[in-house]
């Protein structure tokens, strides 16, 4: 009778069993999707975990590359020397410091031609009246154009004791004068672009304007006349003094070349 009653309770639970299948088949057959969803989740889940074990996509330090990759500009290389530890940092701050002494600094330091070339005209100019000066000096001949008397009196300028300073004649003082402003007014001098040049044709003109407001003094004060040539090259030496202060405003000084 006992084994009876077993025997009828397991086929009983089989019964049942195959039924809980028969279900889980049916309904697996009227909705496929979401048993494929379920199984690409479980595939999703161990990719993930799978890429959080090789240490990619879960480490916090690939964001932090990534971020260091968009600071340094998308270069990779700059990517990589900012990995390597405070490379990319020193790079930056020089490139910063040469940008903003590009803004600072003038585009040039080099004088355009016409400019070259007015100071060096107006250079032979007063090399040339200079020189008749001098020459005029040396074989006492009066001055062509130039009146006698009054207050434009070439012969008493050229005469008076002021036309000598530590006992050399004006006319040769201003004639080496003129023969160094050629030179440093000349475009080869202007194209080369050195310090040295640019500080000696700046102390040239301020020693020749000193000169010149003495003889001015000299003439107006002492003197009592004024020699049209002389005056003529004190205005070639002011307007000279003027146009290279102008240069040094306008485009610089050159930097002295380091060794």
């Amino acid at each position: 009778m006992t084994a009876s009653k077993s025997s009828r309770a397991r086929q009983a639970r089989a019964r049942q069993a195959q039924a809980q299948r028969s279900q889980a088949v049916a309904a697996s057959a009227a909705n496929p999707s979401s048993t494929r969803n379920g199984g690409a989740a479980r595939n999703g889940g161990a990719a993930g975990g799978g890429a959080g074990r090789d240490g990619t996509a879960d480490k916090p330090g690939t964001m932090v590359k990534a971020s260091t990759l968009v600071q340094a500009g998308g270069s990779p290389s700059r990517a990589v020397a900012a990995r390597g530890g405070g490379v990319d940092r020193r790079g930056s701050r020089s490139t910063a410091r040469e940008a903003s002494a590009g803004l600072e600094a003038p585009t040039t330091t080099t004088a355009p031609l016409w400019f070259q070339l007015v100071t060096w005209v107006l250079s032979l100019a007063g090399l040339g009246v200079s020189i008749y000066l001098t020459i005029a000096h040396f074989t006492d001949k009066p001055l062509a154009g130039c009146s006698e008397s009054g207050l434009v009196n070439c012969t008493k300028v050229t005469t008076s004791p002021q036309s000598y300073v530590f006992g050399i004649p004006v006319a040769v003082l201003g004639l080496a004068f003129y023969l160094a402003a050629v030179a440093l007014m000349s475009p080869w001098a202007w194209r080369w672009a050195r310090r040295e040049i640019y500080l000696l044709r700046i102390a040239s003109l301020v020693v020749g304007i000193g000169f010149v407001l003495y003889l001015l003094y000299a003439e107006l004060f002492i003197i009592g006349s004024i020699c049209l040539y002389c005056t003529s090259v004190h205005a070639i030496t002011f307007i000279l003094f003027g146009l290279t202060m102008f240069a040094v405003a306008a485009w610089g000084i050159p930097k002295r070349k380091r060794a």
